[in-house]
């Protein structure tokens, strides 16, 4: 790794641990967020359901296409290294049997060309889209509360939180939630 990258990488943390302070701060006093919700679709999904995200390559993906289907949204970005670790993995899943049951998608929080170049040099065989600074904030709204990656949140096909994962993932312990599915 270059100098370069490596402050690049540093400056990218410390805009994290920045922001991440002003909304816990602001959070703090912030009035309660209240929104409608529809019959059997918990808060924090229905919220993923109206989002738009460009994927790798910059093209619109509506995330209400996955309602009705089983996901597994997994919340990383390109510095987190437990995050790069368990993409292999993710990506066998969802080019095997599992996936013909599950929905398996990246969220990236990270810049659009930062993700672009990730994309381009690892070889994923599911849907990486790209949520930037704004990420951090939907995976809170899943429990994430300290913002940490990787973050993993495993949701029914009827629009339910099953279980949420923070760190890399444990592939059997995952095996076995998705078996309850």
């Amino acid at each position: 790794m270059n100098q370069k990258h490596l402050t690049a990488y540093i400056v990218v943390a410390l805009l994290f641990a920045a922001s991440g302070a002003y909304v816990g701060y602001t959070k703090q006093n912030a009035a309660p967020l209240t929104t409608t919700v529809p019959a059997g679709v918990t808060g924090p999904v229905a919220e993923l359901f109206k989002q738009t995200m460009p994927d790798a390559k910059g093209a619109a993906t509506p995330l209400a296409q996955y309602k009705g289907k089983a996901m597994l949204v997994n919340f990383w970005a390109p510095w987190c290294g437990p995050c790069v670790q368990e993409m292999p993995e993710l990506s066998q899943l969802a080019a095997g049997e599992e996936g013909k049951k599950l929905q398996v998608i990246g969220i990236g929080i990270d810049s659009p060309t930062n993700i672009a170049e990730f994309s381009n040099k690892y070889k994923i065989t599911y849907p990486v889209l790209v949520a930037g600074m704004s990420g951090t904030d939907l995976s809170r709204q899943f429990g994430n509360s300290g913002g940490g990656l990787p973050y993993t949140v495993l949701i029914g096909a009827d629009g339910q939180v099953k279980k949420t994962y923070l760190g890399r993932l444990k592939f059997e312990e995952l095996r076995k939630d998705l078996a309850t599915l």
